[in-house]
C-alpha cells in the first residue's frame, strides 16, 4: 500500500516539472534576430531558422510560437539588444541637436558594425513582401522614433533652445530619413567613415537659436 502511494507521489512529480528543455532559449532567439536581420521576414523560413538556431520545429513551435510570433518577439528584442541607442540619446542628451548628432553617430557605427548584419532590422526585415502585419510592425517602430525626436524639439522650441518657427514636424522626419537613409547605405557597402560624413551633413542644417 505504501509502495503504491510513493510511486504515485514520484510520477506525479515527473509530471508536472515536464521535459527539461535540451536548448538554450536565449542564444536561439539572438540566432533568430540575426536570421531575420539579415534576410528579412519573408525570406527567413522556418527551416532557415530551425538550421541556424540548431533545434528542431517541435521546439521551435513550443518554445516560441509560430513564425510570426517569433518574430514580434525578435523585434522587441532587437530594440532592447541593438537599437536602444537612439532612445537613449533621447533620453540622456541636454538639447534634441545633441541627441540627434548622437545618435547619428552611434547608427553610423552600429550599422557597420563588423560580424553583424549591417543596416537597421526595423528598415530592412519587411522587404520582399512581407505579410501587411509585419510592415505595419516595424512602421510602428520606424514611426515611434520619429515621435520621439519631434517631442524632444517641441520640448527645446518651448525652452528657447531653437527657434519659435521651426516646423517640428519636418525636422523630425528628416532625422528619420537620415537614420534609415543610412541604414540602407551600410547594407549598399558604405564605410563608417562615409556614413558619419553623412550625418555631419544632416547635422549642419539644423537651426540655431
Amino acid at each position: 500500500m505504501n509502495s503504491m502511494v510513493s510511486t504515485k507521489g514520484a510520477g506525479s512529480t515527473v509530471g508536472r516539472r515536464g521535459r527539461p528543455r535540451s536548448f538554450d532559449r536565449e542564444t536561439a532567439l539572438e540566432k533568430a534576430i540575426m536570421a531575420f536581420w539579415e534576410h528579412g521576414y519573408e525570406a527567413t523560413s522556418v527551416s532557415d531558422l530551425t538550421r541556424v538556431m540548431g533545434i528542431g520545429a517541435p521546439s521551435l513551435y513550443a518554445a516560441f510560437g509560430d513564425k510570426r510570433a517569433l518574430f514580434d518577439e525578435v523585434v522587441v528584442e532587437y530594440g532592447k539588444r541593438y537599437a536602444a541607442f537612439g532612445e537613449r540619446a533621447l533620453t540622456e542628451e541636454p538639447t534634441a541637436r545633441d541627441a540627434v548628432e548622437r545618435t547619428l553617430r552611434e547608427a553610423a557605427e552600429r550599422y557597420t558594425t563588423p560580424g553583424l548584419p549591417q543596416g537597421c532590422l526595423y528598415a530592412h526585415a519587411a522587404t520582399n513582401g512581407a505579410s501587411p502585419e509585419v510592415e505595419q510592425t516595424l512602421r510602428d517602430r520606424r514611426n515611434a522614433t520619429i515621435a520621439a525626436v519631434e517631442s524632444r524639439i517641441r520640448a527645446d522650441i518651448a525652452a528657447g533652445e531653437l527657434p519659435a518657427d521651426i516646423d517640428a514636424g519636418t525636422l523630425a522626419r528628416h532625422t528619420g530619413a537620415m537614420i534609415q537613409g543610412m541604414s540602407q547605405q551600410a547594407r549598399d557597402g558604405a564605410s563608417r567613415a562615409e556614413l558619419v560624413a553623412l550625418a555631419e551633413i544632416a547635422l549642419s542644417i539644423w537651426p540655431r537659436t
